[in-house]
C-alpha cells in the first residue's frame, strides 16, 4: 500500500450502506478496510474495488477482542492510520416490541449500539493519532424519532446518535471529528426483514406508508461530503429531513401521525 494513500475502515462492509461507501473511496485512491460477518459478503465487495485497494476482515463487531485484533491488522497495512472509521454494522427488527423475542431485543443492542462503542472506544487511539481523522456513526432517521413496530431499533439508534453527540464534543480536543448518518429508508437487504408477527417484509409496510425509497449511492455520496465537512448529524433522504424538521417545530404532529401509523396492522 502507498504510505500516502488515505484509509477508511468500515463495518457492514459486505453489502448495502457498506459496500456503496468502499466503491466512493476506492475511486478516491482510499485503501478500504471490510469489515463483516458475512464472508461472502465481503469477497463480493472486494471484487467491486480496484485491485490493491482492499483489505477484508471477517469480523463480529459484538467481539471487543476481534475489534482489538482487527484493527491492529488494518493499520499494520495502513502505515498506523486511520483517516475515517465508519461504525456502520446493524441490523433491524420489526413488529411489536411485547412480542419480540427478549434473545433477539438483546441480539440487536449488542450490534446496532454496543458494536459502535467498541468501535468508537478500540478506534480512538488510531484516529487521535491520524491528523483529520473522522469517526462517522451510522444511526438512522429512527434516532431522531422513535417509531412503533421498531421500538428496540429506535432505541438502539438514539443510543448511536447520543453517543455521536457526546465524543463530537468530547474528542475536539483530540482534533477528531465526529458525524453522525442519519439515513430514512436506503434501499438494501435491511428491508427484506420480515415483520414480527407478520408474513410481510418491511420494504412492504414502507410502500404501504407511501414513503420514499434512498438509493445507496445516494448515500455513499453524503458519507463523502460528511467526512469533508465538519456537520455532525448528516440527514439523508426526504422522509429523514422532514421528520427532522417535525420533531423540531411540530412535534405534537409528528406524535399524532406515528401515532396513526402505529395503530396499523
Amino acid at each position: 500500500m502507498d504510505e500516502q494513500a488515505k484509509a477508511i475502515f468500515i463495518t457492514g462492509g459486505g453489502s448495502g450502506i457498506g459496500r456503496a461507501v468502499a466503491q466512493r473511496f476506492a475511486r478516491e485512491g482510499w485503501h478500504v478496510g471490510l469489515a463483516d460477518v458475512n464472508a461472502a459478503g465481503l469477497a463480493e465487495t472486494a471484487a467491486l474495488l480496484p485491485e490493491g485497494k482492499a483489505s477484508t476482515h471477517v469480523m463480529d463487531v459484538r467481539d471487543r477482542a476481534a475489534w482489538e485484533a482487527t484493527l491492529a491488522e488494518f493499520t499494520a497495512i495502513t502505515g498506523g492510520r486511520i483517516d475515517v472509521l465508519m461504525n456502520n454494522a446493524g441490523i433491524a427488527v420489526s413488529g411489536p416490541f411485547a412480542q419480540t423475542d427478549p434473545a433477539e431485543l438483546e441480539r440487536i443492542v449488542a450490534i446496532n449500539l454496543m458494536g459502535v462503542v467498541h468501535g468508537a472506544h478500540v478506534g480512538y487511539r488510531y484516529l487521535k493519532a491520524t491528523p483529520g481523522a473522522c469517526l462517522l456513526n451510522t444511526a438512522s432517521a429512527a434516532g431522531i424519532w422513535g417509531s412503533a413496530n421498531a421500538a428496540i431499533y429506535s432505541a438502539t439508534k438514539a443510543g448511536v446518535r447520543g453517543l455521536s453527540e457526546s465524543l463530537d464534543a468530547e474528542w475536539a480536543k483530540d482534533g477528531i471529528r465526529v458525524a453522525c448518518l442519519m439515513p430514512s429508508f436506503i434501499d438494501t437487504p435491511l428491508l427484506d426483514e420480515t415483520i414480527t408477527g407478520s408474513n410481510r417484509q418491511v420494504r412492504d409496510q414502507v410502500r404501504s406508508l407511501g414513503l420514499e425509497f434512498t438509493p445507496v449511492e445516494d448515500v455513499a455520496e453524503t458519507v463523502w461530503q460528511a467526512v469533508h465537512g465538519d456537520t455532525l448529524h448528516i440527514i439523508v433522504g426526504k422522509t429523514a429531513r422532514r421528520l427532522q424538521f417535525g420533531a423540531r417545530f411540530f412535534p405534537n404532529r409528528v406524535r399524532k401521525q406515528l401515532r396513526s401509523r402505529g395503530l396499523r396492522r
